[in-house]
């Protein structure tokens, strides 16, 4: 854990050190570019989402079971019995 702290760290530093201390850019921004921009933002964002509902329902999971909580105790089901028309049967014979 303590190295997984000094790469963060590093990590951090390395960019802050590039932000600070970069030059300017004069660069032509075509406006096309805020669309990629726009869906590699929600991208991230759904990706974001569906890994956080992942791990959501695992600790949901393990907590209930911790606590007894069965979400299943009230539900109803249906039975597996098949039924089968007449109309079906008199047209097998």
């Amino acid at each position: 854990m303590k190295k997984l702290s000094k790469i963060a760290q590093v990590t951090f530093f390395a960019a802050a050190f590039a932000v600070l201390f970069s030059g300017t850019a004069d660069a032509y921004i075509d406006p096309s570019v805020m669309n990629y921009a726009i869906q590699a933002v929600a991208g991230v964002i759904i990706a974001v989402g569906a890994a956080a509902g992942i791990y959501w329902r695992k600790a949901k999971k393990k907590i209930d079971k911790s606590l007894g909580i069965d979400e299943n105790r009230n539900k109803e089901v249906e039975s597996d019995d098949i039924m089968m028309d007449q109309a079906e049967d008199k047209q097998d014979k």
